[in-house]
Parts: C-alpha cells; structure tokens; sequence
C-alpha cells in the first residue's frame, strides 16, 4: 500500500481541475518552505497552491491544501480524470489520515486552508459523510479555526448540506454545463434540475441564512459540450440574483489523455478572460444580461473586451465630462475601474479635472479612456476613436 505522503500527492494533483481563482496556479513555496516542508512530509509541498484572490483593493494570496479524498468517482464525465471511464488505479484517504496530514502542514505554517474535495464514491450523502467526518476532526477534535472549503456532491441531501455548512466557510458544487441539454453531452449520467440545481439552491439557502462566512461558488467547463457564452451568463446571472451566488468560476476545457475526450480541442484562454470580464460587468458594473456585446451565435468577441466592445458599439453616449458624469456612467467608460471612478467623484469635490495627468494619478487608463471622455469641456483624445472589427468565434474552436 502507498504511503500517506504519496497518496495525498496523488489526490491533490488530480484536484487541480477545481479551481479556486482564474490565476491560480501551482507555486512552490520559498525555499525555507521547500526544506520545511520536506523534513515533515517528503515531497507533498507539491500538494500546496497559492490561491490568489482578486479584490478591488488588490490581490491577496493563501497557501491551501488542495485534495482530495479518494479519486474513486461513479460519475461518467467525459473529460475528467476520475471518471469511471478512465483506466486507472484509485487512491484513497481516511478522514482521520487527511485530518492529521493537514493539521501538521499547518503548524508548521506551510498551508492557511484546506480545500477538500472527493470523487463521488457511492451515493452523494455516502461521500458527503466522509468529507463531514474530516471537517468534524479537524474542528471539534484538533481545534482547527482557520479557512475550510467543502465540495458539495451533487445530489447530496438537505441535511447533508447543511451539516457541512455549518463546519465550513464555504461550501462550493460544480454547475459544469450551464443547462440539461448540454449536460448531457459532457457527463450523460448526471442530472441537471434534479442533482445539481437542487443542491446549488439548496446552499443558496445554506448561505441566506448565514451558515456560510465566505459563501458559496460553482465552477463551469467552458467549451467541452459546445456551449454559447449567452448561455452560461443567463445560468450564472440567475444563480447571483435569485440564489445568492458569491462567485463563478469559468474553466476552460484542456483535454486529459486517457478521457473520452482527450482528442476535443482545447478551449482559448481569450474565452475565459471575457466570460471573467462580463461577469464583473454584470456584478459590479451595473450592466444587464442584454447589453452585452454577444454576436449572433451568443459568444463574445476575442479581439476585444465586453466593456470597450460596448462602447464602441454606443459611440452617441460618448464623451461624457469627467467633472459631472454620474458614477453608473464613468462605469461604462473603458479604462475606468470601480476605485477609480470612486476616486474620480472624491476628487472631483474639491477640484475640476483638467488634465490627464490628474485622472491618471487616480488610477486612471488614459490611453483607452481618451477617446470617451471630456475634462473641462476638452477632449484628451490626440485621434477619434476607431470602430474596431469584432471577431466572432463561433464554435470556439482552438486558436
């Protein structure tokens, strides 16, 4: 039998398809850590992420474990490497192993969280047993009280749900398609409204009531079953109005060897960045489902992001003058983030804007917002904005 070490190493890489932010990759701690790290435990220091969490305020980073607890999955998804399709040897831990293994690491400083997922080994509430049992140990036994993510199996009862809740600050359950129809063409054996919408809304509650410090977030492949990107902004825009959503994570389909689908095309790394920029357009900058550039297929461009697409689309809006623009329309104007049109309207209080040299003192992008702006009745632009062609991509074929 394989010893701990190897076997978590082994989990954790097989965990690295559940992202927790879109950088996130794996990074080797400093060489202190290294050398910490393997005097304790060998080589698992592989086993540790920095999860980076983007903010308005900046980027933080926590070192997390990241596992699982068995890879032995039922479940049929057509590009995953714990399916039951693939051929391969199944690892597993006990909780009390995954519990003791964890707690160490962060004693010695080497993590800050844990992010515990599993296969789906028998039924939902049979895995969700498992993973409870682990946050049980680590919270009543060893006195954890630091940063824990549960994986929610799809179909798991209420009960079960709420049980991990309640150990956990937050608890997350991968949507991966964003309807039935298209579902079914990546993983044929599970259910959409039945499984997985239940479970979502059941955590929704979950998180409404306030079991959950940190919420709850879903994860979607982009590009495996041919998806448009209308499709998964409607499923995910009612998941953050009606269901309280904190977060979704928009992965791009890489092709595993050995999966059913090892041969499918890679999605681009452009579709994610945009499916991430028009979430925080609909989040944050208070655009609707409808006024986002999407061509007629319902993807959008590559060549361009959503928001100076919109723009360039909405050129009688355009310029509007800094000094008394309200804050919803500096928000449609590219080259303006949240901060700095907060910093735009602090300023603005005290003092006229007159030159770009201020507006970019406040965090300003003043070559991509010359063109849609005036500063005391001027315009910052040297030459008027050019109508770029927008490039659909269609069926999202690799390029």
């Amino acid at each position: 039998m394989m010893d701990l070490r190897d076997r978590l190493k082994l989990l954790s890489l097989e965990a690295c398809v559940e992202v927790a932010d879109p950088t996130e990759a794996p990074q080797l701690l400093t060489q202190k850590g290294v050398a910490a790290s393997q005097r304790l435990i060998g080589n698992l220091v592989k086993s540790i992420y920095v999860a980076k969490a983007p903010s308005f305020s900046g980027t933080s980073e926590v070192p997390l474990l990241k596992t699982l607890l068995t890879n032995a999955c039922r479940k049929d998804c057509r590009y995953c490497s714990t399916s039951c399709l693939v051929d391969r040897r199944t690892i597993s831990v006990t909780p009390y192993e995954l519990a003791m293994a964890f707690m160490e690491m962060y004693r010695r400083g080497l993590v800050r969280g844990l992010f515990l997922s599993s296969g789906v080994h028998g039924s939902a509430d049979a895995t969700m047993e498992m993973l409870i049992d682990a946050a049980v140990i680590l919270r009543r036994k060893l006195g954890y009280d630091g940063y824990l993510h549960l994986k929610v199996m799809p179909g798991a009862s209420e009960d079960a749900v709420r049980q991990a809740a309640k150990l956990a600050d937050r608890l997350s359950c991968n949507l991966e398609a964003p309807n039935e129809s298209r579902l079914r063409a990546i993983a044929p054996s599970k259910d959409f409204d039945g499984e997985i919408w239940k479970t979502l809304t059941i955590i929704g509650k979950c998180a409404k009531e306030g079991l959950l410090k940190s919420g709850y977030t879903t994860q979607l492949v982009v590009g495996a079953a041919g998806e448009s990107d209308r499709e998964i902004l409607v499923t995910v825009w009612l998941l953050y109005r009606q269901h309280g959503l904190h977060r979704a994570y928009y992965s791009g389909f890489i092709p595993i060897a050995g999966t059913p689908m090892e041969n499918h095309p890679p999605t681009s790394p452009q579709r994610q960045m945009r499916l991430y920029q028009a979430d925080w357009l609909l989040r944050f900058y208070g655009f609707k489902l409808d006024e986002l550039p999407f061509d007629e297929s319902g993807n959008l461009p590559l060549n361009v992001d959503p928001k100076m697409a919109w723009a360039m689309a909405h050129t009688d809006t355009f310029p509007i003058e800094v000094n008394e623009a309200p804050r919803e329309l500096l928000l449609r104007v590219p080259g303006i983030g949240i901060n700095a049109a907060e910093r735009i309207i602090k300023a603005r209080r005290e003092r006229k804007l007159t030159s770009v040299e201020q507006i970019k003192a406040l965090g300003v992008a003043v070559e991509r917002c010359a063109p849609f702006i005036l500063l005391d009745g001027k315009s910052p632009a040297k030459r008027k904005l050019l109508r770029l062609p927008i490039e659909p991509y269609g069926s999202h074929r690799a390029n």
